[in-house]
């Protein structure tokens, strides 16, 4: 299997090197690394230069587009294989990390997207280990990746024919790469979740979120992300592109609940059936709740 590893880089000069040789370190040693430096203005591009010029990477400078084009460029500019893998700047890949998927992927369909994610560990900004992330049953399903990205871009992979038809179809309002490979996978192929832990996920002030903050702290940064950066708008904006590109080829289930969430504007009926709609949308009663509401509102 040809393997290749898509990074986006900006300003990651403190902890970019850790992370690039635990991708050349890994067991599996039919790996190709492809780095797209989003403008950065420290000195990553002097690091990524040094193992360009060993051979050891392929390296594009580009100019600062955010991480989400970022990404999107890098896949359309990633040639063959038969899998690619996300990685993100400031972690550290487990050395079986690549050879744990491909085990997992063996067998499977190639003749549709299919992407696979697995667990992580949670480590602080020195490496050192805090707790094992806690996910085993997560209900995936193409209607939960309309309001829910559960698997994150630093572990997540997916294969050449989800990649093929993302490159034919490129989206222009994508709420994030790994987002988008979600709602792809699980909607015109298969999502794979492994429960072994392949990365340690790397907390640090830089890279704070909903994903890993206290329960208040998560409900402050929830409060300002969607209601103050109104990021429901731009969530109904992916999915209506989603559904425009790739609608016809969903099935009718599929069909019927993407079709809930296209219409702009406030509609009450709708607005009802969503609310009281009787399958769940997210991983967590609480989340369930939040969506619920916010469905009731008309603000999704």
């Amino acid at each position: 299997m040809k393997i290749k590893v898509l990074l986006s880089a900006y300003n990651g000069e403190q902890y970019i090197r850790e992370q690039i040789d635990s991708i050349l370190n890994q067991t599996y040693k039919d790996v190709e690394l492809l780095v797209r430096d989003d403008g950065s203005s420290d000195k990553t591009v002097e690091i990524l230069r040094e193992y360009e010029q060993k051979g050891l990477i392929r390296l594009e400078q580009g100019e600062n587009v955010g991480f989400i084009k970022s990404f999107f460029r890098l896949i359309e500019q990633a040639g063959d294989a038969d899998y690619y893998f996300f990685s993100d700047q400031d972690d550290v890949w487990f050395p079986e990390k690549v050879a744990m998927a491909v085990e997992k992927l063996e067998g499977v369909d190639t003749s549709i997207p299919v992407l696979y994610f697995s667990n992580y560990d949670f480590y602080d900004g020195n490496m050192q280990f805090i707790a094992h992330h806690e996910a085993k049953g997560h209900k995936l399903s193409f209607r939960n990746s309309l309001v829910d990205c559960v698997p994150l871009g630093f572990n997540s992979c997916f294969n050449k024919k989800a990649r093929e038809i993302t490159v034919a179809h490129m989206p222009q309002h994508s709420e994030g790469h790994d987002w988008w490979m979600y709602m792809l996978c699980s909607g015109l192929g298969m999502v794979i979740y492994d429960e072994r832990p392949t990365v340690k996920y790397r907390r640090h002030n830089a890279n704070v979120s909903g994903a890993e903050t206290s329960f208040w702290q998560f409900q402050i940064w929830r409060f300002k992300k969607f209601f103050l950066n109104d990021a429901f708008k731009k969530i109904r904006e992916q999915i209506i592109e989603f559904n425009n590109l790739h609608g016809k080829e969903l099935s009718l289930e599929n069909q019927q609940v993407i079709a809930m969430f296209t219409k702009r504007g406030f509609h009450p009926i709708l607005a009802l059936k969503k609310t009281f709609y009787p399958r769940y949308f997210r991983q967590k009663i609480l989340d369930e709740i939040f969506l619920r509401f916010i469905m009731l509102i008309g603000k999704l």
